[in-house]
């Protein structure tokens, strides 16, 4: 009985030093507040006011070659390759709030500087597109200023191996979850940014990951059985739409 007891209070002390270790990272941004909507300014503010570590968000490359903020591929009609800048800043969110352009968005970011951010580029019909995609991105991290704090991350291969070669200080992740950590670390990547069912299926890419020196990210992750396994696996970051709820848990170890 004593030695179940020693073994239950390391197996806690173990959990409490992972939640420490382990950061929330906001889904396109906190929108499930009243009043906000996915990848919205206000998403940003709400997830800075709840002092997650991260906000994560979606960037389009317009048809015109201008980089806007949204997730859908096809909009309120739209579809976001072909939208011209124009036409992207008049469109509405579900808030009344209008599409940022990633200008925007990285001038309020400017704002809430201890808040991480984390760019998904959205995967673009071709190659020549998301290179123009990244360059122009490279430029606009410059221009604000945010490149010590801002992540990238894309489910395409090209694109990851694009931002790796322009910006080869940034951390960089792969979104698809077909890759073992080890080929991750060979092209460049600062670590695996994958689905919880991938993580569930491939639990020993967390320690393969950590091994290597890359970090592990897990999307998206939105009830507590989940959130309490990927803490007790120590990974590095949860991205989910319930970043309160994650906030809370985290508190409580």
């Amino acid at each position: 009985m004593k030695c179940v007891f020693i073994q239950l209070c390391l197996t806690l002390i173990c959990f409490g030093m992972n939640a420490q270790n382990t950061k929330v990272i906001a889904h396109r941004g906190y929108w499930k507040k009243d009043g906000s909507a996915q990848n919205s300014i206000s998403a940003l503010q709400n997830a800075a006011e709840l002092k997650v570590y991260g906000s994560e968000f979606d960037v389009w490359l317009t048809g015109d070659n201008r980089l806007v903020v949204n997730h859908d591929k096809k909009f309120q009609g739209h579809d976001m390759e072909h939208i011209t800048f124009a036409q992207a800043v008049k469109v509405k969110l579900g808030n009344g709030e209008s599409m940022p352009t990633l200008s925007e968005y990285f001038s309020e970011a400017l704002d809430h500087p201890e808040l991480h951010l984390v760019l998904e580029l959205k995967s673009h019909v071709s190659d020549e597109r998301e290179k123009e995609a990244v360059i122009g991105i490279a430029k606009l991290i410059k221009a604000y200023g945010v490149a010590d704090r801002t992540d990238f991350i894309a489910f395409s291969l090209n694109a990851v191996k694009e931002f790796v070669k322009v910006m080869p200080d940034a951390d960089v992740y792969y979104l698809e979850g077909d890759m073992e950590p080890a080929k991750l670390k060979e092209i460049g990547c600062a670590g695996l940014d994958y689905n919880i069912h991938t993580i569930k299926t491939h639990p020993e890419w967390i320690k393969e990951a950590h091994d290597l020196g890359l970090k592990v990210n897990v999307w998206t992750v939105n009830n507590r059985e989940d959130m309490e396994f990927l803490i007790a696996q120590g990974v590095d970051f949860i991205t989910t739409d319930e970043p309160q709820l994650l906030m809370e848990i985290l508190e409580e170890k």
